[in-house]
C-alpha cells in the first residue's frame, strides 16, 4: 500500500530551475517599458505570481504600469524564453519513479497555466501528471496557493490522508498546512527553506532520489 497515492508538487525551485528565463524576462519586460526596477532583478523574487512580483519590482500598484510589463514579460517567456527553463538533476527519474509506483502526481503553481504547460511539454512531463493546478486558471482567479490546493483536492476527489504537497518555500508548507497536508520541503532549489525556517512538522529531503524514497516507504 502506498504511503502517499496523491502527491502535490509546486514547479518552480522544486522540479525546474526556472530563474535564468523568469529573470531575463523581467529585464527584458522593464528595457521595454522603459522602466527602472526599485529592486534587484535576482533569483529572490521568483516564487510568487507574476503581478506581485512586478509590485514589489516596481514599487507600484499603478494598473497601466503594471499591465504594460506584464504584457512584455508574458511576450518573452511564453514565446522563447520558458526553454531556458532546466529540469534539476534526478528530477526526471524520481517522476519515473512515482508514476511506475503508482502515484497520482499533480501541479499547484504560483507560474501561470499556459507557461507551465509548455514547460511541461518541453521537459516531457505532461505525462506524469493528472492534473495541473495554477492560479489563473479559474475565473475568478483563485486568491492563493493554499485555495488552489483546496480545490484541486475537490476536484480530484483526494483524501487528506492519502496526500503530500511538496514544495521549496514557506508559502509551500503554510500552504500545506492550511489544507492539513504532511509538507515535504525540497532543498535542491533557490527557495530552500532553512533549518529556522522550518516548522517541527515540516520535513527536509535533500534529492530528488530521497524525495521517491520518503513517498515510497510503507504506510
Amino acid at each position: 500500500m502506498l504511503r502517499y497515492p496523491h502527491v502535490l508538487f509546486d514547479l518552480d525551485g522544486t522540479l525546474i530551475d526556472s530563474a535564468p528565463a523568469i529573470l531575463a524576462s523581467y529585464r527584458e519586460a522593464f528595457v521595454a517599458a522603459a522602466c527602472q526596477p526599485v529592486v534587484p532583478i535576482d533569483a529572490g523574487i521568483v516564487g510568487p505570481p507574476l503581478l506581485e512580483t512586478l509590485q514589489m519590482l516596481t514599487g507600484s500598484k499603478d494598473s497601466a504600469l503594471l499591465d504594460t510589463l506584464a504584457g512584455h514579460f508574458k511576450a518573452s517567456y511564453d514565446n522563447t524564453g520558458y526553454r531556458q527553463t532546466a529540469a534539476y538533476g534526478g528530477v526526471t527519474e524520481m517522476l519515473e519513479r512515482l508514476t511506475a509506483a503508482g502515484c497520482t502526481l499533480s501541479i499547484a503553481t504560483n507560474k501561470r497555466l499556459h507557461p507551465t504547460r509548455l514547460i511541461l511539454d518541453h521537459l516531457g512531463w505532461s505525462r506524469h501528471f493528472a492534473a495541473v493546478y495554477a492560479l489563473d486558471a479559474f475565473e475568478p482567479r483563485l486568491p492563493n496557493k493554499a485555495a488552489m490546493i483546496a480545490r484541486l483536492m475537490q476536484d480530484r476527489a483526494i483524501p487528506r490522508d492519502q496526500a503530500v504537497y511538496v514544495g521549496d518555500r514557506s508559502e509551500d508548507g503554510e500552504s500545506a498546512d492550511a489544507n492539513g497536508l504532511p509538507f515535504l520541503a525540497a532543498t535542491w532549489g533557490y527557495g530552500s527553506l532553512e533549518a529556522g525556517e522550518m516548522a517541527p512538522h515540516w520535513r527536509a529531503v535533500f534529492t530528488p532520489a530521497a524525495l521517491a524514497e520518503d513517498i515510497l516507504a510503507p504506510a
